[in-house]
């Protein structure tokens, strides 16, 4: 445990001294004020008339100004852009020390392999869930600010519960992306991956089956299809995706310590 808290903290170091930290820090606060914007054109469409046809864009998409549209939007730009963006995180913790070429001297440092790996899914999980966090502090703030109507305790704790459930799944997606990132010896194989998963399951959320396949499980969590989506999850749906979560954990620390290191 000493070893992963040593190691952990390394990890840590390393991306607070890289710009990535604060890259996603910056992006990360954009999505809660474009859902802002969204409600302020929703409140005054004829206020928002001067900026053209994004009034009436806003109102297909968003539906009506207040918490609820409001709170169901960054559900599911969290479910859309974040994991995307997740995806990007976790690529670059692994996928970096290929890049830099850094992968040889890690390997050759007395720590165990395994320490290293599992310290880096820990940085991963804890930065996601940060963003997160982020994420709905600036969302409620903007909320207040704007004055939307129909805030209520319950709808907050219910959102903020909701925000935080399709991060954990999204959490459990990405050591499938490690996999690539490491195995790929860079970041183009991980994101491929990421961005392949991503459609897949778009399409399969169209055809019904979303809840058999844990990359189509945020998506419906988030609400984006609907009540219909939110009622297909199940038991077997977090279950499948916590098997995913195990399976890609044991395939990438399996091929850091058994995969030929000669790159």
């Amino acid at each position: 445990m000493k070893a992963i808290y040593i190691s952990l903290r390394i990890e840590l170091l390393k991306a607070y001294r890289s710009k990535a930290l604060l890259c996603t820090i910056i992006l990360f606060s954009i999505f809660p004020l474009m859902c802002g914007l969204f409600m302020v054109i929703l409140k005054d469409p004829q206020a928002a008339q001067s900026m053209g046809l994004i009034s009436l864009k806003a109102q297909i998409v968003a539906g009506s100004a207040d918490w609820e549209t409001f709170f169901d939007m960054l559900n599911q730009v969290l479910a859309m852009a974040g994991y995307i963006f997740f995806a990007f995180i976790t690529t670059w913790l692994f996928g970096r020390e290929f890049s830099d070429h850094t992968a040889k001297y890690m390997l050759a440092l007395p720590t165990r392999r395994s320490t290293i790996i599992i310290s880096k899914f820990l940085l991963a999980g804890l930065w996601i869930l940060l963003l997160t966090l982020l994420v709905f502090v600036i969302g409620f703030i903007i909320g207040v600010w704007v004055d939307i109507p129909g805030w209520s305790l319950d709808l907050t704790i219910s959102s903020f519960r909701s925000l935080f459930a399709i991060a954990i799944l999204s959490i459990l997606l990405m050591p499938f992306v490690a996999l690539f990132a490491s195995a790929g010896h860079g970041y183009l194989p991980a994101l491929g991956w990421a961005f392949g998963s991503f459609f897949i399951a778009q399409i399969i959320n169209v055809f019904g089956w979303g809840d058999w396949f844990p990359w189509s499980v945020p998506a419906l969590i988030s609400g984006m299809f609907g009540s219909q989506g939110i009622d297909q999850v199940g038991a077997h749906s977090i279950l499948l995706t916590i098997t995913a979560f195990a399976l890609g954990i044991a395939a990438a620390l399996a091929w850091w310590q058994f995969a030929d290191q000669t790159h």
